[in-house]
């Protein structure tokens, strides 16, 4: 068997391709000029074909990284026939060039490659740098890259910046290295596991011992191609095939056929390039951007490539989108209507501002746009009912207040918001209505047998909502430095995605900044948030006069499909119970 490298062939005059589609696996078996992967340019994508039969042993690229005419792309293992052309042709040219050197050279030559085989083997070697664990099998955008070709890279060092719906992430070098190529680039979307770049690190690998010379394996070099012999690809239209699942759906341009393919110098494998036009246009006028494979599954799977949003650069509909989009109109089918969202809203009309007087526009956060289209959704999918009431937390303000020098000691400061939460967690043990979710058929509920709270945090980037885990489990100590660590990670903006999910139930303090009240917007699929205002000292009667007591108000919003008023009001109680006396907290 014979490892042979696979390289970028002449394209046709394009300098630099993108990767858009890897469709083998290690070991898959492969044919001659079957398809390796699929290269993109501005006006066009590529299928590489295999040059000889055997097996794929590893990909040199990643999906979306940049290549040129010669650069490697893959290794195959020739089995066969094929393996022993490629290595009789190597032989030949070998015996063919030693016969023309002086038998010093040869000698000089032989003993200078077993000195650099014996060098390589113990200096340096080729690591593919990958995200780690993002806490998230979702794929999150990159944002900012923090290397370069060339740079010497530490283990832990920041290698690029990643975003999700409300929180960034740095991802550090899991290896020491020097960076030969960044495989990413800003915009695109990244998981656990992706290729982030190739580095050169030093290789912990003994010099081999060779009993007998060492046979150099042949690597397939680019082809030579004789200019004046050569025909250029010619690409050649066929018409349009409208597939009967796929009506939306135009065939694509395809290449010319073998006979016009690149050939290639004496002893050298062809390597032709099948070429498909791209974008196809849609009957509608649309430009669609999808690889050979993703047009095939849409054909499969009866998909109109027109109806599916893409999610790669530039729009180019990937295979996740087709199945994504499969799924969601299965999904949509069994919905009833009281669970479908509502339709036939007008739009706010658009407005000229400037006409009124000097104006500026301001660009949204990511984290701005996704809040908004979330307090949208939510207030449009769940009937909102807001319950009042205020809590005597006169005992408890004074009790929190003597417990500073403790908490000076500890390194921890005790906030109202740790007895909130507190509170909230007992609060939903005794009413587990409220610890609830609706199933997404509309027809079932969901009941959790575990407590996180979300707390609110306004950042400069946007309102974030971190979750204490177990809050039921925890004392205020616990709480209280879970509550600080939290907080300044959603200011820095280092929250993980994991640490923004699996709330219970949300809080919505805005006591430091003020207000008699408010009425907070359910965060769906919770059922009910609490939302807290400014303490103020009021009157209260006794019995027998007016005292003046520090009182807390407090809104509670709940969803009424879920929730019912007793529910809310027999909830708010126990609430108001535990917070104007919190030795019931220990009960």
């Amino acid at each position: 068997m014979t490892i042979q490298t696979i390289v970028v062939p002449d394209l046709g005059g394009v300098e630099t391709v993108e990767v858009i589609e890897l469709g083998l696996s290690p070991g898959d078996s492969i044919e001659v000029e079957d398809s390796l992967l699929v290269l993109e340019s501005d006006k066009a994508t590529m299928d590489i074909p295999s040059p000889a039969a055997g097996a794929l042993v590893k990909y040199l690229v990643a999906e979306g990284a940049t290549v040129k005419v010669g650069d490697a792309i893959a290794e195959i293992e020739v089995a066969g026939e094929a393996a022993a052309e490629v290595v009789a042709a190597s032989e030949s040219e070998e015996v063919e060039q030693v016969a023309h050197e002086p038998a010093a050279e040869v000698v000089s030559e032989a003993a200078s490659e077993a000195s650099s085989v014996e060098v390589a083997a113990s200096s340096t070697a080729e690591q593919m740098i990958l995200v780690p664990d993002i806490g998230s099998d979702d794929k999150v955008e990159l944002i900012e890259i923090s290397i370069a070709v060339g740079d010497e890279v530490n283990e832990g060092d920041t290698l690029v910046v990643l975003e999700s719906d409300k929180a960034t992430m740095d991802v550090p070098s899991t290896h020491s290295g020097k960076v030969l190529k960044i495989l990413v680039a800003e915009g695109d979307k990244l998981g656990t596991g992706d290729a982030v770049a190739l580095f050169e690190v030093v290789a912990d690998i003994a010099p081999p011992v060779a009993e007998k010379p060492v046979v150099e394996e042949p690597v397939a070099e680019k082809p030579v191609i004789d200019e004046s012999v050569i025909e250029k690809p010619v690409i050649k239209e066929q018409g349009a095939k409208v597939a009967a699942a796929a009506p939306a759906e135009t065939a694509a341009v395809k290449a010319a056929p073998a006979a016009d393919a690149i050939q290639s110098a004496p002893g050298q494998p062809a390597q032709p390039a099948s070429v498909t036009v791209e974008p196809v246009a849609a009957p509608d006028g649309v430009s669609i951007y999808a690889g050979p494979a993703v047009r095939l599954i849409a054909r499969e799977l009866g998909v109109s490539l027109s109806d599916v949003p893409g999610s790669g650069p530039r729009g180019r509909i990937l295979k996740d989108d087709v199945s994504n989009f499969v799924q969601q109109v299965m999904k949509k089918k069994d919905v009833p209507a009281a669970a479908t969202v509502g339709s036939g809203i007008p739009a706010v009309p658009a407005i000229d501002f400037s006409q009124f007087g000097k104006i500026e526009e301001l660009a949204m956060s990511k984290i701005q746009k996704l809040t908004a289209a979330n307090m949208q959704r939510n207030w449009l999918n769940v009937p909102h009912v807001t319950h009042f009431d205020d809590a005597d937390i006169t005992e408890l303000e004074a009790f929190r207040k003597g417990l500073k020098a403790e908490g000076e000691k500890r390194g921890v400061r005790v906030t109202p918001v740790a007895f909130l939460i507190k509170a909230i967690g007992a609060a939903l043990e005794a009413n587990p209505e409220f610890n609830r979710s609706l199933a997404a058929d509309g027809q079932n509920l969901i009941q959790k047998h575990y407590c996180h709270v979300g707390m609110a945090v306004d950042t400069p980037r946007g309102l974030v909502v971190p979750v204490i885990r177990d809050v039921n489990e925890k004392g205020i100590w616990d709480i209280s430095a879970e509550i600080s660590l939290l907080a300044g990670k959603a200011r820095d903006g280092k929250l993980k995605p994991a640490e923004m999910q699996g709330g219970c139930f949300t809080l919505s303090s805005l006591g430091a900044i003020g207000g008699n009240g408010f009425t907070p917007i359910v965060n769906a699929p919770e059922v009910g948030i609490l939302g807290v205002s400014k303490s103020q000292i009021k009157p209260v009667w006794d019995g027998a006069e007016f005292v003046p007591r520090l009182l807390l108000p407090m809104a509670l919003s709940y969803d009424h499909r879920a929730i019912n008023g007793g529910d809310a009001g027999r909830f708010m109680t126990h609430l108001v119970k535990l917070l104007s006396d919190i030795r019931y907290l220990a009960l």
